[in-house]
This record gives C-alpha cells, sequence and structure tokens, in this order.
C-alpha cells in the first residue's frame, strides 16, 4: 500500500457526555501518512486552545491526530470525517475513496449555530440555548460544508443545501436553490441549479438548471453511477438516470432514464418507414445529444448536435 491512497489530519472531535464523537474537524487535513517524527500528544497551538469543555451543548473537545488508509472501510466516526474532509479540501475526487459503511459512523446530531449537540440533551438544553442566542438548524448525519471548510473560489448562496464530502472545484457556484450531496460535485467551473446526488460528478462547463435533478443510488433504483460531462446543459426542471458526455443537451422538463425509450430522430428509417429507437441506457455517457420531447408525438428524441453544449458566464464563475 503506497502513502498515496493515505490522508492524515489533526483535529478538534466534540463528544456527547454518554461518550458518543458528534464530530470531528480537521482545518488542514494532508495526502499521505502521519510524518516520521510527528508527536501526536503536542497538537497544534490553536487547537489546543479549542479542546475545551462547553456547558452550554453538555460536550467537550479533544485534539486527535489519525491517518486513513482510502481504499478501507470507514472504522470511526473521526475516519469518516476525515474522509469527507478529503473529499471537501480535493485531496481526493468523489469516488475514489471507500466510504462503505459511513453511516453507521456518523451519529445523527442536532446541528447549531454553535456547534453539535447529541439529540438526546436538546429537550433538556433547549431553554439555556435559547437565553445564549443558540438556534437548532438541522437534525441530521451529515453537517454544512461551509461549518467545516471554506472551498476556495466558490461560490455557495445558501450553506443549508451543501453537505461537507462535497467536491466542489474553484469556479463553481451553487444557487440558492441547488444541492450538493456528500460523495459528488464538480471537476471544474459549473453552475448549479439543481441537484447533484451522491455518486455524480459534473465536468467543466456545465450547467445543471434550476430544479433539475440527477438521480443518485443511495436509496435505490440501480448501482450507475451518473456523470456529467464537460459544457453540458441539465435544463430546467429536467432529469437524468443515465451519464451525460460532453457537449449534451437535456431540454427543460425533460426525465431521461436507463429504461425511457428514446426515437433516434435523425437516423435513417427502417422498411416499414419507422425510425429506429434506443434505450436511454444505450445512450448514456455519449458526447454530443441533444435530447428533447416531440411537441406533437409526446416521444422523447436524441439527435446529434455539433458544437459547444453550452458557454458559462466568465464573470460569474471567474
Amino acid at each position: 500500500m503506497t502513502d498515496e491512497r493515505w490522508v492524515w489530519g489533526v483535529g478538534l472531535a466534540t463528544t456527547a457526555e454518554d461518550g458518543t464523537v458528534l464530530d470531528t474537524w480537521f482545518p488542514s487535513p494532508a495526502a499521505g501518512r502521519i510524518p516520521l517524527g510527528y508527536d501526536p500528544q503536542m497538537p497544534p497551538d490553536e487547537l489546543d486552545r479549542l479542546a475545551v469543555a462547553d456547558e452550554r451543548r453538555a460536550v467537550t473537545a479533544e485534539v486527535v491526530a489519525i491517518e486513513t488508509d482510502l481504499d478501507a472501510a470507514p472504522t470511526s466516526t473521526p475516519d469518516a470525517y476525515l474522509r469527507l474532509h478529503a473529499l471537501s479540501h480535493l485531496l481526493v475526487r468523489p469516488n475514489e475513496v471507500n466510504l462503505d459503511g459511513i453511516f453507521a459512523h456518523l451519529p445523527n446530531v442536532a446541528w447549531t449555530n454553535a456547534g453539535p449537540i447529541h439529540p438526546d440533551a436538546l429537550t433538556r438544553l433547549r431553554p439555556l440555548l435559547a437565553r445564549e442566542g443558540i438556534q437548532v438548524q438541522g437534525l441530521d448525519k451529515f453537517p454544512r460544508l461551509l461549518d467545516y471548510v471554506t472551498p476556495p473560489g466558490v461560490r455557495i448562496a445558501d450553506a443549508s443545501r451543501v453537505r461537507l464530502g462535497a467536491y466542489l472545484s474553484p469556479g463553481t457556484t451553487v444557487m440558492h436553490e441547488g444541492f450538493v450531496n456528500f460523495n459528488a460535485g464538480t471537476l471544474g467551473q459549473s453552475m448549479v441549479e439543481g441537484r447533484i446526488s451522491q455518486g455524480v460528478v459534473v465536468g467543466d462547463g456545465s450547467d445543471i438548471g434550476g430544479g433539475a435533478s440527477i438521480m443518485g443510488t443511495l436509496s435505490g433504483g440501480g448501482t450507475h453511477k451518473v456523470s456529467v460531462g464537460a459544457r453540458t446543459l441539465l435544463g430546467a426542471n429536467a432529469g437524468i438516470g443515465i451519464s451525460l458526455g460532453d457537449d449534451c443537451i437535456v431540454e427543460a422538463g425533460l426525465y431521461v432514464t436507463a429504461g425511457t425509450k428514446v426515437v433516434l430522430a435523425d437516423e435513417p428509417r427502417r422498411a416499414d418507414g419507422t425510425l429506429p429507437t434506443a434505450k436511454g441506457a444505450d445512450l448514456s455517457g455519449s458526447d454530443g445529444l441533444l435530447f428533447r420531447r416531440n411537441s406533437l408525438t409526446g416521444a422523447v428524441e436524441a439527435v446529434r448536435r455539433a458544437g459547444v453544449g453550452v458557454t458559462l458566464n466568465d464573470a460569474l464563475h471567474a
């Protein structure tokens, strides 16, 4: 096993009264193994000063130093958080890190503007929290990306719409209704106004239109992890369950899945005068296609197209 498939970090772990590790923040994770000669008992001064108890939330914090084999499954809550940080710090791309069983190592947490709280303590602590101006922002296994990582060169209009573990390349804009799950994201400049599900990657220069949806694999529906190529446009309120290649367009409001019957509108007609058809899965990953719905027949059609699929506004993504 080479060091290239390891990451390490010094972090701050938050622990509840019952011993549950609620989260771990790694300010500067790095590729490789823990350096020779590094003494984990001597943490950086800034983390050491933060390793204190917070009676308002009934939690304590301690410094941890760990290294993680990216090819092995997660083994603990700090290990799971280091993998999510590695993704959001762009140390590893989506689908290139083993996340098998990660949900078992991520406890459900009450996320507040002062940090995590154990859900069982929330009701008891609520009067104190209200007096201190501490508000609950969510109850979930995953926190918001921006509470842990500030991705360089990225715009995120609503912090609650992007989870820790999202991979956002510089030049990406996530608008208010855009959503990016963990282990998913953008490989270059992209406009995100729709949903990027777990495992999905979007290529450079692509646009996920308002209300658009890209199918993931977390809730069933197959094992194919969808990808979107470069300079591709997924129109407003459209959706895909297949991959798109470079320079493709899916018409607004059209949903194309693996089983969708697609008419190949610019192919030669068959002997009976009808146009050939294909399943959506047969076209998955193809470059230079326009998917549209025939306004007269209602049939889903695919036609070949030339040129660039979409050109982003450079001023928005600088």
